[in-house]
């Protein structure tokens, strides 16, 4: 496979850069490391075909890197036009991997990448949103014929899929790694969180401390965006339509109302939601001069940008990643990496150390499924209890932690009813 050949990147004369950039996550992955070392032995996916798409920089190449220790011929592609890191891309394919993929590509050409990857005709999948899901479901399902299965990052993928399992259309099984607990306790919590306020502070370069932040959504992602924002010192609304989040944001010390009385007071938003619409029409109309809006949710959609135009006399950009909209009354709006992932299409994404736990679950996830599909079935599946316990003993392990386990006697009373 000539790969330099095969792939489509901007300039493989970046390179060098993206081969620094990959080598310092490494450094920083150690689960990874560990599960690669066995790879590298065992070659459980020697002979298959591999297509991946992911936010394509340096931790995700990682990834396909030990996917490639493992046997598999790799595909990858990017899963958000602004996530992508053209630097990268140009490493990964000296390194052997066949990569379809460039920043800020247009519809067409990003469409056209997912498709290219999926006409290697994958063994197995590591998708992010669905959209290779999406593609082999609907347009090309001539391209799922030998997919075994495959493993879905996100809350938005999960639901994509679960609405292909209950019409009876899923094609073949995929693992939901965004549900294990290694994914949403630390990942979604500690790596959202951090992330997107990298992202913005390095974007805005605008103090966050003592500013009105509104969270929409109190999920994992939103628990970890609002945790940071009132750790910067912010004042923290949350916005939520679950009665028992609600409840819990507020308990948790933010204060929690309505997006239509929040839109009124915020000074920061954070969209984490999953859905679309969540900041529309009526919300611009009754904004403060100078709100900033944000998304971390995986598709641009939550911040509607229909209405945000429409409502608008003029757009700009007024700095890397922000657009300025002067509305019809003359006060300003400013959106950020154009309602995009803020965390990777104007920031990184998440740490290393974060995504090494993911992206370990993400490798055995793999493997899992690989061994299995055929008794799997046609589903979605959880990632097994012994993945995610073997992915948190080995990032114990390297942090150099030891914790205490039951004595017989002790698991014996455990599975007794009586004293």
């Amino acid at each position: 496979m000539n790969t330099v050949s095969e792939s489509i990147v901007k300039d493989m004369a970046l390179a060098p850069n993206g081969h620094l950039k990959i080598d310092w996550v490494k450094e920083h992955m150690p689960v990874l490391n560990r599960i690669r070392e066995r790879f590298e032995k065992e070659k459980p996916f020697a002979g298959l075909k591999v297509a991946i798409s992911l936010h394509l920089e340096a931790k995700t190449a990682y990834l396909a890197k030990v996917v490639q220790a493992g046997g598999a011929e790799v595909t990858i592609t990017g899963s958000n036009p602004l996530s992508t890191q053209d630097d990268v891309c140009a490493a990964l394919v000296e390194d052997g991997i066949r990569v379809f993929a460039k920043y800020n590509p247009s519809p067409e050409e990003y469409k056209s990448h997912l498709i290219h990857t999926l006409e290697t005709r994958p063994d197995l999948i590591i998708d992010d949103g669905g959209d290779l899901v999406t593609i082999l479901h609907s347009e090309r399902p001539d391209l799922a014929t030998q997919v075994r299965g495959g493993a879905e990052e996100t809350t938005t993928g999960i639901l994509r899929l679960k609405a292909l399992e209950k019409e009876g259309k899923l094609s073949f099984p995929m693992v939901a790694v965004n549900d294990a607990y290694c994914k949403y306790l630390f990942d979604n919590r500690y790596g959202t969180g951090q992330s997107v306020w990298d992202g913005i502070n390095r974007t805005t370069n605008l103090v966050v401390a003592g500013k009105v932040v509104v969270v929409a959504g109190y999920g994992w992602c939103g628990k970890g965006v609002a945790m940071r924002a009132k750790g910067l010192g912010a004042k923290v609304i949350v916005t939520e339509i679950d009665p028992i989040k609600s409840i819990e944001a507020y308990m948790d010390g933010f204060e929690v109302m309505s997006m239509d009385e929040a839109a009124k007071v915020g000074e920061f938003f954070v969209t984490v939601t999953g859905n679309r619409d969540v900041i529309r029409k009526e919300h611009y109309e009754v904004m403060k001069d100078g709100a900033i809006l944000s998304n971390a949710g995986h598709f641009d959609v939550e911040v509607n940008k229909v209405d945000l135009e429409a409502l608008s006399t003029s757009k700009r950009v007024v700095r890397k990643d922000i657009e300025e909209y002067v509305l019809t009354d003359g006060r300003k709006v400013y959106l950020l990496a154009e309602g995009r992932l803020v965390n990777l299409a104007a920031g990184d994404g998440h740490p290393a150390e974060i995504m090494d736990m993911t992206f370990a679950l993400q490798a055995a996830s793999l493997e899992f499924v690989n061994k299995n599909y055929e008794a799997i079935g046609k589903k979605v599946l959880n990632v097994p209890l012994e993945l995610d316990q073997t992915v948190a003993s080995y990032k114990l392990e390297a942090l150099g932690i030891k914790i205490d386990k039951l004595s017989d006697e002790q698991k014996a009373y455990l599975d007794s009813w009586v004293e």
